[in-house]
């Protein structure tokens, strides 16, 4: 029996994770500092993050719309989502007014899409693969 991975829920779980690290992270971690360690606003850390949200979301929401239910919906929500979270590592000042949106439109674009993908129930087009 083959097991299939269920990328919604890991798009929703990178997404949650994110919302976690950029909420907990300056609470728990607030005193690495004190140990030569410093990762609250390390960069490389904050891009790795971002990238990894981006590679998840993405393949997560194509798989949706190419197999399943074929809405952009999903995708718009998630890309937008993505903007507020890049704009956020941008404008510093407002990264709490930009992180909550964020957040929000990105683990709303993965239930959509994995409320779509079993309300369709494979809804075939012309450019279906299976």
């Amino acid at each position: 029996m083959k097991r299939r991975i269920n990328w919604d829920a890991w798009g929703i779980g990178a997404s949650l994770a994110c919302a976690i690290h950029c909420a907990m992270l300056p609470l728990f971690f607030s005193t690495l500092p004190l140990f030569g360690i410093n990762i609250i606003h390390h960069t490389g850390f904050e891009v790795g993050m971002i990238l990894l949200a981006l590679v998840i979301g993405t393949y997560s929401l194509y798989h949706g719309f190419k197999r399943h239910h074929h809405s952009l919906l999903p995708m718009a929500l998630f890309y937008t989502g993505f903007l507020f979270l890049v704009l956020k590592q941008f404008f510093i000042e407002y990264h709490n007014w930009l992180l909550i949106p964020a957040v929000l439109l990105i683990v709303v674009a993965h239930i959509n899409n994995y409320r779509s993908c079993r309300v369709h129930n494979h809804a075939h087009a012309d450019d279906c693969n299976h």
